[in-house]
């Protein structure tokens, strides 16, 4: 009798986790860094926080978002660094408000995610108009919080062909792109993957469809909103203040965003270098991404 006292009394403990055999208090997993942090009130940005060391905050292009560096999360984080993703208000997983969609915005929002942070010393990358948006951060914050600059295919200094400035894409195909924003986007995002490579089969079929999921996150709003701002854009009366070491990264078979941008931005920096991607086009982070990942790596280290 005393013998199944005891065995109902055994199993009831460990049926409700009393006693000897309670459940100790759980160690949390994380390391307690959010993914979403506020930006102005009603307004979050989505945010890739990983590993430790020194800082690399990535910005991502049009209409991508912070999901496109990927291969370069999985690469930097256990080189050890800390890799820092940040989506733009719009696109991705951020928030998508209604409200402006231009340079200042975009680089205000960086800032307080940085301050927010603590990020000191970070060399910070933008890819395609995020070359753009990083470039206009760091003339306008005296590249507060950050101590070099990578520009991946970047559409800067000016994207815009202008009439003492012959290079980047012609006024009529901007208006047209900008057009078919709002009149044909889901088709616009679909030839992207023609044009995105230097060539047919330098990515695959199932990572060009990856690219195009993350291009339809995207607000419609806020995709017309902010190629219009790239359009109306010119960085090069401010470019040449750029003090801090600036890597550009380009394709030279790039059709979205000429190699011609990285020359002139080579000429108006005086503390840049350029790094040829010879088998690249626009995606030289996909198709050169061994490349891509050591040239990034050995520019942070430097």
């Amino acid at each position: 009798m005393k013998t199944t006292i005891f065995t109902i009394a055994t199993f009831m403990m460990i049926l409700f986790g009393t006693g000897t055999f309670a459940q100790g208090k759980r160690v949390p997993a994380s390391a307690g860094r959010a993914a979403f942090i506020e930006v102005e009130k009603n307004v979050r940005l989505h945010v890739t926080d990983l590993g430790e060391g020194q800082p690399i905050v990535l910005i991502h292009g049009w209409p991508l978002s912070d999901a496109m560096y990927e291969y370069q999360y999985q690469y930097l984080v256990r080189k050890g660094f800390r890799v820092i993703g940040i989506t733009l208000r719009g696109f991705g997983e951020s928030d998508k408000p209604y409200g402006r969609y231009d340079f200042d915005v975009f680089s205000d929002d960086i800032k307080v995610v940085l301050e927010k942070l603590k990020i000191e010393n970070a060399v910070l990358g933008g890819f395609s108009m995020g070359g753009a948006v990083v470039t206009h951060y760091v003339t306008k914050y005296n590249a507060a919080h950050v101590s070099k600059l990578a520009l991946f295919a970047a559409a800067a200094p000016s994207w815009k062909q202008r009439p003492d400035f012959p290079y980047g894409v012609s006024d009529a195909d901007i208006n047209g792109l900008i057009k078919a924003t709002m009149t044909a986007r889901q088709d616009l995002i679909a030839s992207f993957g023609a044009d995105f490579p230097a060539k047919e089969g330098n990515i695959s079929r199932n990572v060009e469809k990856w690219l195009e999921n993350i291009n339809l996150e995207a607000s419609p709003y806020a995709i017309t909103e902010s190629i219009t701002a790239l359009r109306d854009l010119d960085l090069r009366p401010v470019v040449p203040e750029i003090k801090i070491p600036v890597a550009i990264f380009h394709g030279t078979q790039d059709k979205l965003c000429d190699f011609s941008l990285a020359e002139q931005m080579h000429k108006l920096i005086p503390n840049s270098f350029i790094v040829k991607f010879e088998n690249s086009g626009h995606a030289l982070f996909v198709e050169e991404a061994e490349k891509f990942n050591t040239a990034l790596e050995k520019f942070a280290r430097q």
